[in-house]
């Protein structure tokens, strides 16, 4: 078992806390803060044990100088604030004298957020490369460290693994969460358990499939790579999304595991996403200048069939288009029956935990996952860097 924030003592420590921040902004405002909120229990926690905390995350992607300004997380200090009603000292460099003095003026209860980490990777990608003395830098400039950014556990970067490496370190609330809510259901899961698998790509999903294929009692197939896995089984799936690559794999499945693995039997199509004009059909009827975008009536009716008596159930992926409101149907839909289930539902991060909780759901599952890629790797059973590295319990 890994150690956690609890096992320290932080009075007067200067804590570093890796926390996610990576929310979306548009215009000049945070559209989405959920990410931000979640962090806040191992932040007051740190506070109330008279910690001066310093927080660390990355926003968005850093490949030119262009995106600095715009991923510069002055904005996420602001709310962050407002969220704690408390002062946030915002420091918008990643290094340097003016960090380093304002850390050590810190007092008990304080807070400092450094500027996004990933400017690092403007200049030979240090902090996403895990570059040693960005790592050993970063944790000099603390007593302690604690990873709460769950999303980024499946990479190895300079300020998770970097700094662990080099400090006494443990995991936060929120890491410890999604620890024993995903990872525990998927090792004991109550049945029938039911996987949900949409999204765009089957490769994203091969390595869930292989790991969850001999666990779940059944795997429910939408999204865009519901249409490599029918073109494998032999029907014409028009100008609907296909991984070439991976035809023989999804052949491969349905044949080793046809009792598990359920399909659509009709899909909303249109010639394009910005085509209007729509149309619902079965899958065997998909024109050669057609996409299916979304689940059907009859696959949400056929669906639900498996979902009504579910015990357990793990969705990660979008059943079809859902950023667009004539394709968000499928998932929409989807998401009221488990709401009228008695199962623990878990929905992975990413688009699928963006479209839940846009469309109302926040509270009303389990657990809706903060890391889409993270709970991708728990799902596959591979290792996470960012918590393998954190001490174990003595």
């Amino acid at each position: 078992m890994k150690k956690t924030i609890k096992d320290f003592d932080l009075k007067d420590k200067k804590v570093i806390i890796r926390v996610d921040f990576n929310v979306p902004i548009k215009d000049g405002v945070i559209t989405d803060d959920n990410r931000i909120k979640q962090s806040l229990e191992t932040i007051n926690y740190a506070i109330d044990k008279g910690a001066k905390v310093i927080l660390m995350s990355h926003l968005g992607r850093i490949k030119k100088s262009d995106d600095l300004k715009k991923n510069s997380l002055c904005l996420v200090s602001v709310r962050l604030s407002q969220l704690l009603n408390k002062n946030v000292i915002f420091v918008g460099e990643t290094r340097g004298e003016k960090l380093e003095s304002l850390i050590n003026n810190m007092h008990s209860g304080d807070i400092l957020l450094m500027e996004n980490t990933r400017y690092e990777d403007l200049d030979g990608k240090k902090e996403s490369s895990n570059d040693e003395k960005l790592g050993k830098y970063w944790a000099s400039l603390g007593d302690i460290f604690i990873n709460d950014a769950f999303g980024t556990t499946h990479r190895a970067h300079a300020s998770n693994v970097g700094i662990a490496s080099n400090l006494p370190n443990g995991i936060g609330f929120l890491i410890e969460k999604e620890l024993q809510k995903i990872d525990e259901q998927i090792k004991n899961p109550k049945r029938p358990f039911i996987v949900i698998l949409g999204g765009a790509k089957v490769s994203d999903k091969i390595g869930v499939i292989k790991n969850l294929v001999n666990i779940a009692d059944y795997i429910l197939i939408g999204g865009g790579m519901a249409f490599t896995f029918l073109k494998a089984s032999g029907i014409e799936i028009g100008a609907s999304l296909l991984d070439e690559e991976n035809i023989s794999f999804c052949k491969e499945v349905l044949d080793k595991y046809l009792d598990k693995i359920v399909l659509p039997i009709d899909v909303v199509t249109a010639t394009s996403l910005s085509d209007t004009k729509t149309r619902t059909c079965f899958i065997n009827e998909i024109k050669p200048n057609e996409m299916g975008l979304d689940i059907g009536p009859q696959t949400v009716d056929l669906f639900k069939q498996y979902l009504s008596d579910a015990k357990t159930v793990v969705w990660n992926g979008t059943l079809g288009v859902a950023e667009y409101k004539l394709f968000e149907k499928g998932t929409k839909d989807i998401c009221e029956i488990l709401e009228s289930t008695s199962a623990n539902v878990i929905v992975g991060g990413g688009d699928t935990a963006g479209a839940v909780i846009k469309m109302g759901y926040e509270n009303k599952f389990y657990h809706i996952s903060t890391g889409g890629g993270a709970s991708l790797a728990l799902l596959e059973n591979s290792d996470l860097p960012g918590i393998s590295v954190i001490d174990e319990k003595e």
